[in-house]
């Protein structure tokens, strides 16, 4: 199976949080999705600890990211 039509493919998380911090800064990125670690003392390392153990959190992160074609500024 090939990657070639994934946008997700060959970007990694971190790239994800910082790309959607870029864009959007800690508040407004939490206002478009309701997670604590975006809300208090956020930081991209505490995100990625939090995301990568809360698969339901990690999928709207990444459809955040990809509704808003943030993937063609990262690759």
């Amino acid at each position: 199976m090939t990657q070639t039509n994934n946008p997700l493919h060959g970007v990694t998380l971190e790239q994800i949080v910082t790309a959607l911090v870029m864009h959007y800064g800690w508040p407004k990125l939490a206002e478009q999705i309701d997670i604590n670690c975006f809300k208090k003392d956020p930081s991209v390392k505490s995100s990625l600890k939090f995301l990568r153990r809360t698969p339901w959190a990690r999928e709207k992160v990444e459809a955040l990211f990809i509704s808003n074609k943030l993937y063609s500024k990262v690759n």
